[in-house]
């Protein structure tokens, strides 16, 4: 895969994106767009959850139903579904189906319950590496898929007693909350592209 391709309004963007204009649209105006709010983070777990071991495009094909099922993502909402709701999140094709991950939404919901409004916001970006302490990708290549800050917030989440917060997950969920810019040198959303 190239590390940029150009999108038919001529604009150089990181190679990934591809041909897709959800994908590049999602890339020109949400990844890497710094993303703060107890809510909008804990959708962003939540979603980056259910996208373990399926591709992001899946996810965000299906972001819109997964917010109306989900309640628009409210901690206080979803912290309240019971067996019922289980069974229809498991019933409905609009979705992943994935009983562990919508039972680890909802008891990781009871927790963003249980902090301080703020606290998990803060708790999130307190592992975000400076900007000057890393340098651009220059390739595709060389974006990581863990690094230390993303495996000490997955640990900080668990001991907390958050579910399906890995290390590889948690580096997307910094990615595509712009915790870290991993734009790619050339990337128009990159500065120097």
């Amino acid at each position: 895969m190239s590390s940029l391709r150009i999108g038919p309004d001529e604009r150089h963007r990181c190679g990934w994106v591809g041909d897709d204009a959800e994908y590049r649209r999602y890339h020109d105006e949400e990844w890497g767009t710094p993303l703060h709010g107890d809510r909008p983070l804990f959708e962003k777990m939540a979603l980056e959850g259910f996208q373990a071991g399926l591709s992001w495009i899946t996810i965000l094909r299906k972001r819109p139903r997964f917010r109306e099922v989900f309640a628009g993502f409210d901690p206080a909402v979803v912290a309240a579904f019971g067996p019922e709701d289980i069974e229809r999140l498991m019933a409905d094709a609009g979705i992943i189906r994935n009983r562990a991950k919508i039972e680890a939404t909802i008891s990781n919901a009871a927790l963003v319950q249980r902090l301080a409004e703020g606290e998990l916001d803060a708790l999130m970006w307190s592992f975000a590496p400076s900007a000057s302490a890393r340098s651009r990708p220059r390739e595709l290549g060389d974006v990581p898929a863990v690094t230390d800050e993303s495996t000490a917030l997955s640990k900080a989440l668990r001991a907390r007693g958050f579910r399906f917060v890995g290390p590889t997950t948690m580096y997307a969920l910094m990615q595509s909350a712009g915790m870290v810019d991993d734009h790619v040198s050339g990337c128009w959303r990159a500065g120097d592209g």
